[in-house]
């Protein structure tokens, strides 16, 4: 039985998504720094984006059910334009992604499950849920505070789009050669 990694990021300084590559060809990943160091997962483009639109699902009912304090909803944004730190050590590929709020702490909790044998369809926090399982997933788990998870959301729409252009007509982004439109009944745009 191989023993699961997790990686621990309590109270991160550094929660981002980035990409390596030019539009079209690039890669996702998110990065997480604390004192313990620096973890990085690759993830999908769908996957940054859902991750960041259930964040912002998560603000906003923190808010409206007032669930953290005035002071913690009052401050502004961390903004990280900085890249992703290098070298890129890639932990795993992300599968399964949970977040929680924890108003005790007032912290979001994000925990992202890695993709495994098996076909892990739920995240798997306890080990004790482990006991019977050859390979488990490893685990990327951390707290941040709710400026934290706002610069997160802004900079990942910024890098989502600054992706490739979409075609005016069929939605569909073009490459640098172009695309063969569907709604163009296949000629080229």
């Amino acid at each position: 039985m191989n023993e699961r990694v997790v990686f621990e990021h309590d109270e991160a300084t550094r929660f981002i998504v980035g990409t390596v590559g030019s539009p079209g060809e690039r890669a996702f990943y998110i990065q997480v720094r604390s004192n313990v160091g620096i973890t990085t997962v690759a993830v999908e483009k769908s996957q940054a984006v859902a991750l960041s639109e259930r964040l912002r699902e998560l603000l906003t009912e923190v808010r409206r059910s007032k669930l953290a304090s005035l002071d913690e909803l009052g401050l502004a944004p961390v903004i990280d334009n900085d890249g992703l730190e290098f070298p890129i050590d890639e932990e795993f590929k992300a599968g399964v992604m949970g977040i929680s709020w924890d108003p005790d702490s007032q912290r979001v909790s994000i925990e992202i499950q890695s993709i495994a044998e098996g076909e892990f369809t739920e995240l798997i926090s306890d080990d004790e849920d482990l006991a019977d399982i050859d390979d488990p997933p490893d685990l990327l788990r951390l707290t941040v505070r709710l400026n934290q998870v706002k610069g997160f959301c802004d900079r990942a729409e910024k890098i989502v789009k600054s992706g490739r252009q979409v075609c005016p007509f069929c939605g569909l982004p073009i490459d640098s050669t172009g695309h063969l439109c569907p709604r163009a009944n296949g000629y080229r745009r």
